[in-house]
């Protein structure tokens, strides 16, 4: 009779699963070991080899390096024109942080290759010099409509002043960095100046006029813009005034810059083209002498442009302004015109006036804005521009 010897077994486990276990017991250690040395390893030739890349080429070059292997999930938003561009498209916000040494540095740059590579449509620039709001923006907007291609505009205001433009507006977002301009002193100058300057930077800008928020167009823009384009002048005012106003402002510390025979008188109000726009804003010789010299009573926008340029440019002046006002009342200051005043026969007055010269010829058009327009005037305006402005 056999007699079977009986080994206890512990719950839910066999002899084999033991057995098997206690192989692996022994096995896993020596696995274990060969991994971790096989690691330390690597991570020493990988030392080694980014010693010696650091070493020759340099962090930068590796991190450029891994960044560009690296796939890029999000496009930039902006990328900066690689072509010409660059240098021709116009700047796409006028809000910058340039202070005005850097603004005019930066405007008076000139190709020395008088041919453009591209197809240049010049443009006008309209520069209004404002205290405020432009409570004749509505008659300007039918003026510029559907001439986009042609004109650019830019607002100097004070810098208090925020303007509510809508989109759709030719005046939205035009405001430039402005400062307090004062009348009769070198702030005004200085305004027209920061107006010039930042219009330069549209390389396509060939023509700039000096409006105000009081100013209105006498035609319709295509005919303007003809009338420019054809001028072989400039139309700044410039002339010798011998009286208390004229040369009676002139002050013998200017010299040797400016002499008595060089001081002229001349309006405000001007047109010039890029050439002279770039000699206003780079000038450094007779800024100082104007800045300390002619203070009120006498006033510097009447007198610093047109003898600076007188000096340097005189066969490129017609030696007149474009722009009308009225003096016949009397005063400091020309009159202003409200709603009264808005009549055909008053237009016809004023575009039919006295005999000038165009491109050395007589001429019946010798002014293609007024002012002083106010607001009450610009209802009647609106009225009579398609018949009798045309526009």
């Amino acid at each position: 009779m056999h007699q079977y010897r009986v080994v206890p077994i512990e719950e839910g486990k066999d002899p084999a699963s033991a057995t098997a276990r206690a192989t692996q017991a022994k096995v896993l250690p020596v696995r274990v070991i060969q991994m971790f040395v096989l690691f330390f390893a690597a991570c020493i030739a990988f030392s080694v080899v980014s010693i010696y890349v650091f070493k020759h080429f340099g962090v930068s070059s590796v991190v450029t390096t891994v960044a560009s292997m690296k796939p890029s999930l999000h496009p930039p938003c902006y990328q900066e024109p690689s072509g010409l561009d660059r240098w021709i498209k116009p700047p796409s916000d006028l809000i910058h942080t340039m202070t005005d040494q850097e603004l005019f540095w930066r405007a008076s740059y000139v190709p020395r290759v008088k041919k453009y590579p591209f197809n240049r449509v010049p443009k006008i620039a309209f520069m209004f010099l404002t205290k405020g709001s432009l409570p004749l923006a509505p008659l300007w907007e039918r003026f510029l409509k559907g001439n986009e291609a042609y004109y650019s505009v830019f607002v100097h205001s004070s810098p208090s002043f925020y303007a509510d433009f809508p989109p759709s507006s030719v005046f939205f977002r035009r405001q430039i960095p402005s400062q307090v301009a004062e009348w009769g002193r070198m702030s005004m100058c200085d305004a027209e100046r920061r107006l010039l300057a930042n219009a330069l930077l549209d390389i396509f800008n060939e023509w700039f006029i000096l409006v105000s928020e009081t100013c209105i167009p006498l035609y319709n823009f295509t005919s303007i813009y003809q009338y420019i384009k054809r001028s072989r002048y400039n139309f700044v005012g410039a002339f010798d005034d011998p009286g208390p106003f004229g040369r009676g402002r002139y002050n013998e510390n200017m010299e040797p810059e400016v002499t008595l025979s060089m001081w002229r008188k001349g309006s405000q109000w001007f047109e010039v083209n890029r050439g002279l726009a770039i000699n206003i804003v780079e000038d450094t010789k007779f800024y100082p002498k104007f800045e300390e010299f002619c203070r009120p009573p006498c006033y510097v926008d009447e007198h610093y442009f047109p003898t600076m340029l007188t000096i340097q440019a005189v066969n490129q002046l017609a030696n007149r302004s474009l722009t009308w006002v009225d003096w016949s009342r009397g005063g400091a200051h020309p009159a202003t015109l409200g709603r009264a005043d808005i009549t055909e026969e008053f237009f016809e007055k004023v575009r039919q006036g006295p005999t000038c010269l165009y491109n050395n010829q007589p001429s019946r058009v010798c002014y293609l804005f007024a002012r002083k327009f106010a607001p009450s005037a610009l209802e009647p305006l609106l009225l009579i521009a398609p018949t009798i402005l045309g526009y």
